[in-house]
């Protein structure tokens, strides 16, 4: 079976490498995308709100932090679980930021993005080899 994750991580670095100037073209044809704040907001907050890793991380993080001799069990976890949710809206912002940034700098010249999708390419096909190698190596 890991054969033909190898394969498969090859045939994607090789795809990559191939249609670069494809996908930097469709990239810088785009024009400026610039989503509202406020539905940016929005979509995150959907996201992080519907998948489960945030409550199972609630469920099985913050309980370790409760002082039951201090009041309020639910109002500590409350007070946990905003506190987290805050935290985590600042860095995933900056993070969202960064990205933003990146992407505008990196859409803005074509050959910029030829040369990003074939390294991604080349440490796909390097990554796929490896997989097939150590696979090989195990029948051995």
């Amino acid at each position: 079976m890991q054969w033909g994750g190898g394969l498969y991580l090859v045939y994607l670095g090789i795809d990559a490498i191939r249609k670069r100037k494809v996908h930097a073209a469709d990239m810088t044809n785009q024009g400026p995308v610039e989503p509202r704040v406020f539905q940016s907001i929005r979509d995150g907050f959907m996201v992080g709100v519907l998948n489960p890793k945030g409550l199972v991380f609630y469920a099985a993080v913050l309980p370790q932090f409760i002082d039951r001799d201090r009041g309020s069990i639910t109002g500590q976890l409350l007070f946990l679980g905003a506190l987290f949710s805050v935290l985590a809206f600042f860095s995933d912002g900056s993070w969202g930021l960064l990205a933003g940034t990146a992407r505008a700098w990196l859409a803005g010249d074509a050959s910029r993005l030829e040369k990003l999708r074939a390294t991604g390419g080349c440490v796909m096909v390097i990554l796929g080899a490896s997989v097939i190698l150590s696979t090989a190596i195990g029948l051995i």
